[in-house]
């Protein structure tokens, strides 16, 4: 058990994480609004209230990296880059991930929306990381735009695209998250051409059981929406078939946390 809480400034956690285990998080945009390119209609950090409109430096990578090397030992599965906003608009990205795995043998993973995956250099900055949590909770441009709302200039088979030309480059696992709520809960094979397209390694079905704008669905509800996917599995060939993981299939065990309570709250969606 940690007694001491740390206030720390750019890490929080460990927390208990339904998909990574124990998950030590690294916001690396670290400010107090938050700052995304998606204006979600689930969000649980609210209304975005400023787009940002390129990426750019937030947190120096010195000061990450002190901060993790001051940690007391934990013990930890994964170390997570997400927190308040999207994390690929930090341009240093890439450089924080290397850094972090110079100093630390657990694997990285990397929360993303998806939204900037087009550009190539955000591609170059994920390769670094074992893991990729890519959010796509729409089918179509029309369900982009009522669940999403995004930055006016991302369109989503622009999105799309993106997440697949990173698949093509990437030796590593690439996750899925899907949000279910109820603007896109009666379509999960709509996903069906799209998880042909991009074949990805794991669809994460979540739902939103943190405090939210919307209200999240039922364990009835997300077993129908993963047999749906299990149905789609099993045109897959061996060898192509995917991970299936929801939300209500694992209990996250207990993980004792460094960092105080106002640190936490800048937890993203681990």
């Amino acid at each position: 058990m940690i007694k001491e809480k740390k206030d720390l400034k750019y890490i929080y956690g460990p927390v208990a994480s339904w998909r990574l285990e124990a998950s030590l998080g690294i916001d690396p945009l670290s400010q107090e609004e938050k700052i995304c390119t998606f204006d979600c209609i689930y969000c649980q950090l609210g209304k975005t209230l400023v787009y940002p409109y390129r990426r750019r430096i937030y947190v120096p990578t010195e000061a990450i990296i002190g901060e993790l090397k001051a940690l007391p030992e934990i013990r930890i599965n994964y170390i997570t880059f997400s927190g308040r906003g999207e994390p690929t608009l930090a341009k240093n990205l890439g450089q924080m991930i290397r850094a972090v795995k110079a100093i630390r043998p657990e694997s990285v993973a990397v929360l993303t929306n998806s939204s900037l995956m087009s550009q190539p250099e955000v591609r170059e900055d994920l390769v670094e990381a074992d893991l990729v949590v890519a959010k796509l909770d729409a089918y179509s441009s029309a369900s982009f735009e009522k669940i999403n709302r995004p930055q006016p200039g991302i369109e989503f088979n622009i999105v799309v695209e993106g997440i697949r030309q990173f698949r093509v480059i990437s030796s590593h696992r690439l996750a899925l998250q899907i949000m279910f709520v109820e603007e896109n809960k009666n379509h999960p094979e709509e996903f069906w051409p799209i998880l042909d397209y991009i074949q990805p390694d794991e669809i994460q079905i979540n739902t939103p059981l943190r405090p939210s704008p919307v209200q999240p669905l039922s364990q009835e509800e997300i077993s129908k929406i993963k047999r749906c996917f299990s149905t789609y599995n099993e045109f897959l060939p061996e060898g192509r078939k995917i991970n299936l993981i929801s939300i209500y299939d694992v209990k996250p065990r207990a993980v004792s946390s460094i960092s105080d309570e106002n640190t936490l709250k800048r937890r993203g969606k681990v």
